[in-house]
């Protein structure tokens, strides 16, 4: 199951820290662990017609190359490792995403 979740991480990123979670319980998985899965797995089964609709650009508004990122250093209350997000934007349209 873990190994399916890891595949649906390619086309379905803003599960992929979840997933991340469960993998690390790989060697010892406990009940708990099993329940989560199932859960990430109910998740991608409820949003199967969800996904990213690109938007042409408007002759009003110029096409734009737009970059964010985000970082948190040593925050996470678990592990205490680092976070660091980029998205990046051509017009209105999310071209690049990774956390």
């Amino acid at each position: 199951m873990v190994g399916a979740l890891q595949y649906v991480t390619l086309t379905r990123p803003e599960i992929s820290f979840a997933v991340n979670q469960v993998c690390q319980f790989m060697a010892k998985p406990l009940d708990s662990h099993w329940v989560m899965g199932k859960c990430k797995l109910r998740y991608v089964k409820g949003t199967l017609f969800h996904g990213l609709h690109f938007q042409p650009a408007t002759p009003a508004t110029p096409l734009s190359l737009k970059a964010f990122c985000y970082a948190d250093l040593a925050s996470h209350i678990d592990d205490r490792r680092s976070t660091s997000i980029a998205a990046i934007f051509l017009g209105p349209n999310l071209i690049y995403w990774c956390s």
